[in-house]
């Protein structure tokens, strides 16, 4: 243990950790062998400093070294938020991931309960019918047969057990918030992540980067939402080629109306997920428009579409075709088959 206090010391007196210091903290912590004292100490002094690039590489590489992994096709795309933005919204990127199912492109969608809203994706796709407590072969076989598959984070990441008493007595965002996200069960290459922060859009799009990402958006809404929102602008940077680009995006852009934050509240479970079906059955509403927002940007990293526009009309099309509806009627079966 004598590393993981030199590793303390060195946080706390301000210094950033290299990407093998980083490695080695992690797994004390994922192993278990630190005690709750130490881990408390050692997350907020690099939540008070601000966690680098390296720090969260190493920490992602650990997690990912420690999972329980899914098979899943080269092409697969995990569309998913940090959480933690409070903005108590509707289900989006849970529906965005069966619009997205609905273009033929393969989802592997991770997630865990409600960090922020009364209804995370594990919520509402259990009220959805789905199961969610399903291994890695019965998760594969949902995304051969119904293009997507629902990875529950704790059943992938059994070390987090060792992490989760100290944060809900820290109460507070430390960088665990980030690398859930980050750590795909499913290893995939393209990823549609959103942040709760402004100042992670680039960092965590570094950090994809060193992975062997090949193709993502990080965003962040203007608003704060974890989403691309429809209320204001939307920061972005993509990775592409090796190459990081950073730009801002409206629903303009999308030729999309704008909303306002009261329409894109959620409530209950039950509520969120009628409101999703009402989705997927062709409701004109302000969740719909959110939704194909965030599904065209999936799918311009999914290598499906070329513009916004190209992937809003490929969204609205899986949608009133019924292949979204399609998805989740599928995945419905194939988790409790």
């Amino acid at each position: 243990m004598t590393a993981f206090k030199d590793i303390i010391a060195k946080v706390a007196d301000g210094g950033s950790l290299s990407l093998d210091e980083a490695k080695t903290a992690f797994d004390v912590i994922l192993s278990g062998s630190a005690t709750p004292s130490q881990l408390g100490g050692f997350l907020m002094a690099l939540r008070v400093r601000g966690e680098t690039v390296n720090e969260v590489t190493g920490a992602v590489a650990t997690m990912r070294a420690k999972m329980l992994p899914v098979d899943a096709p080269d092409n697969a795309i995990d569309i998913v938020g940090t959480g933690g933005d409070s903005s108590g919204s509707y289900n989006i990127s849970t529906c965005t991931a069966l619009v997205v199912a609905g273009c033929d492109v393969p989802v592997a969608k991770h997630g865990n309960r409600s960090l922020s809203s009364k209804s995370g994706s594990a919520e509402a796709l259990a009220e959805l019918g789905i199961n969610i407590d399903i291994g890695p072969e019965k998760i594969s076989e949902c995304i051969r047969s119904a293009n997507i598959g629902f990875m529950f984070a704790p059943l992938h990441h059994a070390a987090m057990k060792h992490v989760g008493p100290t944060r809900v007595e820290l109460g507070t965002r430390t960088i665990f918030n980030l690398l859930g996200p980050l750590s795909s069960p499913a290893g995939v290459k393209r990823q549609m992540t959103g942040v709760f922060a402004d100042k992670w859009v680039e960092p965590v799009a570094e950090a994809l980067k060193e992975l062997g990402t090949e193709k993502a958006w990080i965003v962040h809404g203007s608003d704060g939402m974890d989403e691309i929102t429809t209320t204001g602008p939307t920061r972005v940077c993509e990775l592409a080629g090796g190459e990081l680009r950073s730009f801002e995006i409206t629903p303009e852009d999308a030729g999309l109306p704008y909303a306002e934050m009261k329409d894109l509240k959620g409530g209950t479970p039950a509520e969120n997920a009628k409101a999703l079906r009402e989705v997927l059955a062709g409701a004109k509403t302000a969740y719909r428009d959110i939704v194909l927002f965030n599904a065209a940007a999936s799918l311009i990293v999914a290598d499906k579409a070329t513009t916004l526009k190209d992937g809003v009309e490929m969204a609205a099309d899986s949608i009133d075709s019924g292949s979204a509806a399609d998805a989740l009627d599928k995945l419905v079966a194939a988790s409790n088959g």
